[in-house]
């Protein structure tokens, strides 16, 4: 699916609808279109003129490696830090980085997802990065259940929840988290899917997904255009979606101290 580790992949601009479904205490749903990066970050630590948006500098659209990991000036080396730090030494072939660009030098990312390959291109793992609105931060590994060595496009991977997202769910029960990519369709489709159960069952439904397309100057310009408020209406959907729950009185739970561990192994 992915080439070999020698190759040079290129960045990737998805677009695509984000939906979101709670199923209790009372029915509350919505959706909206947004655009999204996926980068291929050891390619462009060896030619980093293969992006062509502002990388940590301001720009119309950017990257900031800031935005990710340990808030350092380079995600890929906390990554890796990461993956050595949990045993995972063969992960060697390109790392994917799934995640939302700034637009006017701001973006608030309530997930990101790092795809670890091995050289001959399977996955060895994934890493959920979230965000809350509170400046925290936490990561989900996401290894292959035993009996395998590799992640499968497609199945299913769960993961304990430890980490507090929103005022409307407590820090209990798991969420199921699903990839897909699609290399062999033009254009690329590529969807994530993240669902949350807590002790009474399924509680939360959500999706990201839409078309790949190879990131070029002319298609940041286009998105811009299509989405020129994309990064503040990620933080204004998530307070008048706040909002619409509290008129509907989902009842609301205390923060408690985020965890000692900054990530948690599937």
């Amino acid at each position: 699916m992915a080439e070999a580790a020698a190759t040079l992949n290129r960045p990737l601009l998805g677009s695509g609808p984000v939906r979101h479904r709670r199923l209790r205490p009372t029915a509350h749903a919505f959706s909206y279109r947004a655009l999204f990066l996926l980068l291929p970050m050891r390619s462009l630590a060896r030619d980093p003129g293969l992006l062509p948006i502002a990388r940590n500098r301001f720009g119309a659209m950017s990257f900031f490696d800031a935005d990710h990991g340990n808030g350092g000036s380079d995600s890929l080396a906390w990554i890796e830090h990461l993956l050595a730090a949990e045993g995972i030494t063969d992960a060697d072939g390109e790392i994917w980085l799934q995640t939302f660009p700034r637009l006017w030098g701001y973006v608030f990312k309530p997930v990101s997802l790092w795809y670890c390959e091995r050289a001959d291109g399977s996955l060895r793992c994934a890493v959920a990065e979230v965000n809350n609105t509170f400046g925290e931060r936490h990561c989900y590994v996401l290894t292959p259940p035993a009996g395998s060595d590799r992640l499968h496009w497609g199945a299913q991977y769960q993961a304990r929840k430890a980490f507090y997202v929103s005022p409307f769910c407590r820090v209990e029960g798991g969420y199921r988290f699903r990839f897909l990519r699609s290399t062999t369709s033009t254009p690329q489709r590529f969807v994530l899917r993240i669902d949350y159960d807590d002790a009474d069952g399924p509680l939360l439904q959500t999706s990201l997904s839409g078309t790949l397309q190879p990131l070029t100057a002319a298609r940041a310009r286009l998105a811009l255009l299509r989405h020129p408020l994309h990064s503040f209406g990620v933080i204004a959907r998530i307070h008048w979606q706040a909002f619409k729950l509290w008129r509907k009185r989902v009842p609301l739970h205390p923060k408690p101290l985020p965890p000692d561990h900054f990530a948690s192994r599937s």
